[in-house]
């Protein structure tokens, strides 16, 4: 039995216009079933990938002033 491959490329990366012009922050794009995050100061070094459900469980965590200090 073949085994089936998702392709994981990112596209569409992008980050918060919050972020002014820095490279301080990270970027977000999309793989296929949910997102992918990139440090911008490090872009090289690769991402990681999240399902959609724990992309939106992290969103609304940071909505919700869960990780505020």
């Amino acid at each position: 039995m073949k085994g089936t491959t998702m392709d994981l490329s990112p596209t569409g990366w992008r980050k918060s216009t919050r972020s002014g012009g820095g490279n301080a922050c990270v970027e977000v794009g999309r793989v296929a079933g949910g997102a992918a995050v990139r440090d911008t100061k490090d872009r090289a070094a690769g991402y990681f990938t999240t399902t959609g459900a724990q992309w939106s469980a992290f969103v609304t965590a940071i909505k919700g002033g869960a990780f505020d200090a």
